[in-house]
């Protein structure tokens, strides 16, 4: 380890490289979700700067992991699963461009709000363990 390495950050690095792809995508909404609820949070802020560079960083933030999860989808393998999963992704990128240009916390709960949804989908689906005949990572193989 690294001197200023914190040990968390070296706990957040292994579980990334030895987690399966199911969980890595669980981990990426976790990230995002994070993301996001930072963004909200910083629509409180009264310096002008803050309030922005809270709202945007956070935001971008998101964007950039869900731009690597549609990146990542293995439309081959997945058919129309995966083709709605682009879609979604697509939409949720857009609305959180639409929330960080206006400064509007409405498309910033609205894309947090469907992460939640997909998120608790996707560890409900991990947790009882996948269909015997099907990749449920919908990820390209690495």
């Amino acid at each position: 380890m690294y001197p200023n390495q914190k040990p968390w950050e070296s706990y957040r690095k292994v579980a990334a490289q030895t987690a399966s792809p199911g969980h890595l995508v669980l981990m990426l909404y976790d990230g995002a979700i994070k993301f996001l609820e930072r963004a909200l949070a910083g629509f409180v802020c009264t310096d002008p700067l803050q309030f922005n560079e809270t709202i945007n960083n956070n935001i971008v933030r998101a964007q950039a992991i869900i731009q690597e999860m549609n990146g990542n989808l293995n439309m081959k393998a997945g058919g129309e699963v995966a083709d709605n999963f682009r879609r979604l992704y697509s939409y949720l990128h857009r609305r959180l461009r639409d929330g960080n240009m206006t400064k509007r916390r409405e498309p910033v709960e609205e894309a947090l709000e469907r992460l939640r949804i997909l998120r608790n989908s996707w560890a409900e689906m991990l947790r009882r363990g996948p269909a015997p005949d099907r990749d449920p990572t919908l990820l390209k193989a690495a």
